[in-house]
C-alpha cells in the first residue's frame, strides 16, 4: 500500500486561504476527529494559547476522498522566498493542444477572480499563479 500524504500551507490568513483552495480544488472543510463534533471542541483539548483562536487554522479534505488533505495554519513569519514544493491543478487533458490550453486559461482566469494572480504564461503549457498570499501554484493539463 503506498504512503498517503498531506500537504500544509503556512499563511497570515487562514480564512481567507481555505475559502482560495477550497474554491480551487472543490474541496470541502474537513469534518472535526471524532468523537468532537466540531473543530473548537477539537482544539479545545490542547493548550493554545490565548490568543489563538479555531480561525487560525483550517483543514480541508477531496468530498471524494481521492487528493490529499490540505492543512493551513496561520504563523507570525510572512513568506519570504519562493516556495520549494507547489500545487499543480490540473484541468482534463483530453482533446487538442488547442482545446487543453483553452480549459488552462479558462481555469486560470476563474481561479484570479477567486483571488489569485497570474504570475507567467508557460508556452501554451501551463500557468504560474499566486493564491492570495503568494503561495506559487501551476494550473496545466492532466494526461490525455
Amino acid at each position: 500500500m503506498a504512503t498517503t500524504i498531506d500537504l500544509t500551507l503556512d499563511c497570515a490568513n487562514a480564512q481567507l486561504l481555505a475559502d482560495f483552495w477550497k474554491t480551487a480544488l472543490g474541496y470541502i472543510d474537513e469534518p472535526p476527529p471524532a468523537p468532537f463534533k466540531t473543530r473548537e471542541e477539537w482544539l479545545a483539548q490542547f493548550d493554545l494559547p490565548e490568543d489563538d483562536s479555531e480561525d487560525d487554522g483550517a483543514w480541508l479534505c477531496d468530498p471524494d476522498g481521492v487528493g490529499p488533505r490540505l492543512s493551513i495554519l496561520k504563523v507570525p513569519e510572512p513568506k519570504t522566498a519562493k516556495n520549494r514544493l507547489h500545487i499543480d491543478v490540473r484541468v482534463p487533458g483530453h482533446g487538442s493542444a488547442g482545446e487543453r490550453w483553452a480549459r488552462i486559461k479558462a481555469e486560470s482566469e476563474r481561479l484570479v477572480k477567486a483571488g489569485g494572480a497570474v504570475l507567467r504564461e508557460c508556452d501554451e503549457h501551463h500557468v504560474v499563479m499566486a493564491d492570495p498570499e503568494g503561495n506559487e501554484f501551476c494550473v496545466g493539463a492532466s494526461p490525455a
